[in-house]
């Protein structure tokens, strides 16, 4: 006993210093996660507010740094300077393998780069097939444009029949021979909503050109049939499928579809599925509404059985190609 009052033990043996082993607290074993939780951050308030007065204690004693303590940083701030500089490199490295840029704050921004646009028909009226044209007729060419090599020359209706045929004669580019006369509809176009389209070859020249003649719903093109023979049963095809009447044309009649068909089939306001006309009624055998939606049925799942014998017979009339309007109606 007097030796232990003589020499006390060391403060970092006493039971409170911090190496020293904590009995479990009661209350803390016994407290829910949110109990927990909730005294954790209390602490941590308390720790950084005491940190806080205590800063702010030391910069109210300590007199200020001049000279050469001044210069020298603190050990803290050159840690913390070599973690950024160590950041700051490692953002480089990712930079440079690929990784995208962040754009610093206020800086333009890189402009975005356009889509390439295609290619644009150019004007032509300086072509020499144009010009010859021009000077041979009098306010025939409407415009010229050329597009991917391509020559185009829109003519005036009523003198499309004198340029087909001064484009034949053409002493350096003679254009004997017509390719296709077709036609193409644009409802949208009210005043002429029909374009016939002339694809003429030169053979001893190996060219090409193309005329465009507009037409209205009720005008009628003059026929070329005087120049090329072969353009008869083009522009019966137009005049069946299209609707576009040609003067003097020798034979102007359908082509493709009886004569009392109603309607044309490549207008853009022809309907593209199964519609039920006069003519339908007039020669094919009578479907009851029974009937009909067998057919529709047995199409949508492919079934080639038919069942009705006017199902059969209508079958075998198409798939032999032969004409349903009996002789004596013609």
């Amino acid at each position: 006993m007097t030796d232990e009052l003589n020499n006390p033990p060391p403060d970092d043996a006493s039971p409170e210093s911090k190496d020293a082993p904590r009995a479990p607290d009661q209350n803390l074993t016994a407290e829910t996660p949110e109990q927990r939780k909730a005294r954790l951050i209390a602490e941590a308030k308390a720790r950084a507010a005491a940190k806080k007065a205590a800063a702010a204690e030391g910069e109210a004693a300590a007199p200020p740094v001049t000279g050469a303590a001044a210069a020298s940083p603190s050990p803290a701030d050159a840690e913390r300077a070599a973690k950024i500089a160590e950041a700051k490199a490692r953002a480089a490295a990712k930079q440079t393998a690929g990784a995208p840029a962040v754009p610093a704050a206020g800086a333009p921004k890189a402009p975005v780069k356009k889509k390439e646009e295609g290619p644009k028909p150019a004007d032509a009226s300086g072509h020499p097939l144009v010009k010859r044209l021009r000077e041979k007729l009098d306010g025939a060419v409407v415009e010229a444009f050329e597009f991917l090599g391509q020559l185009s020359i829109r003519i005036a209706p009523a003198q499309i029949v004198e340029a087909c045929r001064a484009l034949r004669d053409d002493a350096e580019t003679p254009f004997n021979y017509l390719t296709d006369l077709t036609c193409v509809h644009m409802p949208e176009r009210f005043e002429a909503p029909f374009e016939i389209v002339y694809h003429l070859y030169s053979i001893p020249t190996n060219e090409r050109v193309r005329l465009k003649v507009a037409a209205g719903e009720d005008e009628a093109v003059e026929s070329v049939t005087s120049v090329w023979p072969a353009a008869n049963w083009m522009e019966r095809e137009v005049f069946d499928l299209f609707g576009v009447k040609f003067k003097n044309h020798p034979d102007l009649r359908r082509l493709l579809l009886p004569p009392d068909w109603e309607g044309h089939p490549l207008r853009k306001d022809y309907p593209l599925e199964f519609v039920e006309n006069n003519w339908t009624k007039r020669h094919l055998p009578e479907f009851t509404g029974v009937q009909q939606e067998q057919l529709e049925q047995r199409r949508r799942y492919g079934l080639e059985i038919l069942s009705s014998p006017n199902e059969r017979r209508v079958r075998e009339i198409f798939r032999a190609g032969r004409d349903p309007l009996l002789k004596e109606n013609r």
